[in-house]
């Protein structure tokens, strides 16, 4: 059995995670092969029933730490039920966020410890690492023009200001410094040239991408 892949987009709200991997989750259906997509929080009934809770705007009074939980019981969640099962049999998994999310936010943005996130972290996660994190370096205020741009309401997360997406940002990109099977990708540029840069650089780490050969 081929070992599939798995890939996650990581950055800003409104620096394109979710097109990103939209396309790449495409990409490899386009080329014959059966890929997960999945998105945090979510991604599983209990997931998204968390997704609901966190990310609503009318609970501003969640505490931190309470954010922090919840996030990691959907990633739990997600890992146990969806990406180990597919990862198991041969299926690439594509993830629209994944455990750098909490160093970044919950850790870099909100201040909480980040040895304690990472402890969480390797608790929810139990070894299923991606092999490659895409981290979309976009400016906060292109990304806050961006979602305000875009139809529908702004989550909880999105309402919490500039100053946070930028303690978010900061996080990012020394995470990706210190990740070697990290990317940094210059958000600024089209969707579809973000799209060409991260299908060649998968394509030289892994020339039977989506399987690691």
């Amino acid at each position: 059995m081929d070992s599939a892949l798995f890939i996650v987009f990581e950055g800003v709200d409104g620096s394109g995670t979710t097109t990103q991997s939209q396309l790449l989750f495409e990409h490899i259906r386009e080329m014959g092969h059966h890929a997960l997509l999945a998105r945090e929080p979510g991604g599983t009934s209990i997931g998204e029933r968390i997704r609901d809770l966190v990310l609503d705007p009318r609970e501003e009074q969640m505490a931190d730490v309470t954010e922090l939980l919840l996030y990691a019981a959907s990633r739990s969640q997600l890992v146990q039920q969806s990406i180990r099962p597919a990862l198991a049999i041969g299926t690439p998994v594509i993830g629209d966020r994944y455990a750098d999310s909490s160093l970044a936010y919950q850790g870099y943005g909100r201040g909480l410890d980040l040895g304690v996130v990472s402890m969480i972290n390797r608790l929810v996660t139990a070894g299923c690492l991606p092999d490659m994190t895409v981290y979309l370096d976009l400016p906060v205020d292109e990304a806050t023009a961006r979602r305000t741009s875009r139809a529908g309401d702004t989550d909880r997360m999105e309402e919490a200001g500039e100053e946070l997406q930028q303690r978010v940002q900061r996080g990012y990109r020394k995470i990706s410094q210190e990740h070697p099977r990290s990317l940094l990708v210059d958000a600024t540029m089209s969707a579809q040239q973000q799209s060409d840069l991260i299908r060649s650089e998968l394509d030289r780490r892994w020339p039977s991408f989506p399987f690691k050969g």
